[in-house]
């Protein structure tokens, strides 16, 4: 097997370049960090926060108490603290919500007025890059320096693949005259260099993670976060990050644990519904047996629970509510071996058509009686029944964290071969559920049409980078942004 060390064998930073990496840094679209700087730019120490790029099982407040972050909050982008809605817990005391606020040094407390500012009273946290003592009268402070998941060097690649800004929207960018004029091939060249970047970033945070806890750990946290999704990311990471005490210590489990397993899932995760629906039978005695099963485990996992609060059930399908998501994982949990699975899925020869297909098989559980014909734990039953995972879904595990995952371990195992077979696959894969964020980058970059261009999920994901990468760093009006100069330049390449 495979293990993840702090010196990878890969460096991500030196792996093969393309034109659009290379350009990406030189205009300033990614900031190359080095070890020896003094410090980063705020701007980048804002992303490490809210990406979490930090060991956060060992942060330490500068008092020595223990830190957990249940949810980083939100960017602000409207002044006052640049987090809002952050939930944490100090040691062992109360979970707390509130703000956020992001400095250079603790000194920046008083010498920006965020000590005389009344927009700043609900800040639970001061998150800074280095310091000697904490602020007089300041809230709690958090070293980050310490505590990087990987080196600076390491980060820069990924840091600059996500951003908070909302993307413009109105009007072309642009960078849709220039686009215009690249062939259709030429298009979609450039866009599979996006999706390279994109590919690696995702790899990124998983090999930082498997350097701390291991690779099939980095995996499961991988998939509990993509179940998530947006709304839900951070409260599925942590459930996934406390997977070793929810699901115990045995080698095999069988499928009789299966409901205690999700027992604790729900109850862990402050889930489960304090009452009876009273209309629906089948979700009553479903959810009583639950009940029945955490009642008597409740006390042992005190010192984790996550509070209701920490889920955003607004605007949700049905079909991603996290109690569907969480009995999904369950079932994964009670395989032989999930991670086993997916890597002979990888050794296999597999035509690109069944590229699909076959990844819903590995990842696919038995039906359920009660799942298959319910949304949630109160949910009436469904006319018609309904898989736990279906090929939309699968698309997005592949995609995110599947592929990344086998791609970045093939290059630790220094097997090129392999590495090879995975980036092809996630070059061939289908197209994934078209959504709002692709419909307006499509207007804004390419003018609504050439979906030829677009064809499949890599293409994708590379037009989503764009925007990352530069929609989401300017405004309605392009002010400044460097991608028309890198269309332009792509375009007089020989």
């Amino acid at each position: 097997m495979i293990r993840a060390t702090r010196k990878s064998n890969v460096q991500l930073s030196a792996l093969n370049t393309s034109f659009y990496a290379e350009y990406r840094i030189r205009s300033g679209a990614a900031t190359l960090l080095r070890e020896d700087v003094e410090s980063p730019p705020e701007a980048l120490l804002q992303s490490i926060w809210q990406h979490q790029r930090l060991r956060r099982d060992q942060l330490q407040l500068l008092d020595g108490d223990q830190v957990r972050i249940l949810h980083p909050g939100f960017k602000s982008l409207e002044g006052g603290p640049d987090f809002r809605g952050a939930v944490i817990q100090i040691g062992e005391g109360p979970i707390l919500s509130g703000d956020i606020e992001v400095d250079l040094r603790s000194g920046g407390w008083r010498a920006h007025g965020h000590d005389r500012n009344p927009a700043f009273k609900n800040v639970i946290l001061h998150a800074v890059w280095e310091s000697e003592r904490p602020a007089p009268g300041g809230p709690p402070l958090l070293l980050l320096k310490p505590v990087l998941d990987a080196p600076l060097g390491e980060l820069s690649l990924w840091l600059g693949s996500d951003a908070a800004q909302d993307l413009p929207e109105e009007f072309q960018g642009k960078c849709c005259a220039p686009l215009k004029g690249l062939s259709e091939d030429r298009v979609r060249e450039l866009l599979h260099q996006a999706a390279h970047i994109r590919l690696r970033s995702k790899a990124s945070l998983l090999q930082a993670r498997a350097r701390e806890a291991g690779w099939d750990q980095a995996l499961w946290e991988g998939l509990f976060r993509a179940l998530g999704y947006k709304h839900n990311v951070w409260a599925m990471q942590r459930l996934g990050e406390l997977r070793t005490r929810w699901r115990g210590t045995d080698d095999v489990l069988t499928d009789d644990q299966l409901l205690p397993l999700e027992a604790r899932l729900f109850g862990i995760g402050g889930l489960l519904p304090a009452e009876l629906t009273r209309t629906q039978p089948g979700s009553d005695r479903y959810l009583r047996r639950i009940w029945d099963l955490w009642w008597r485990e409740r006390d042992a996992f005190s010192d984790c629970l996550l509070p209701k609060a920490l889920w955003r059930m607004h605007g949700l399908r049905p079909a991603n509510h996290p109690h569907r998501r969480l009995a999904l994982a369950s079932r994964w949990t009670v395989q032989p071996d999930l991670p086993r699975d997916l890597e002979r899925w990888c050794a296999k020869q597999i035509r690109e058509n069944q590229l699909e297909s076959t990844l819903l098989q590995a990842l696919e559980v038995p039906p359920d009686d009660y799942w298959n014909w319910h949304y949630t734990l109160r949910s009436p039953r469904l006319k018609r029944p309904q898989p736990l995972l279906g090929a939309t879904r699968a698309t997005d595990l592949a995609i995110n964290v599947v592929l990344p995952w086998l791609w970045i371990r093939a290059g630790e195992g220094n097997n090129g071969v392999l590495q090879e077979r995975v980036e092809n696959r996630y070059f061939a894969w289908p197209s994934a559920e078209d959504n709002s964020l692709l419909r307006l980058a499509r207007q804004r970059l390419l003018g609504g049409g050439r979906q030829t261009a677009l064809k499949g999920a890599a293409a994708q994901q590379g037009l989503i980078q764009m925007i990352r990468d530069f929609c989401e760093h300017t405004n309605s009006l392009c002010d400044d942004c460097k991608l028309p100069g890198l269309v332009a330049a792509f375009a007089a390449e020989k």
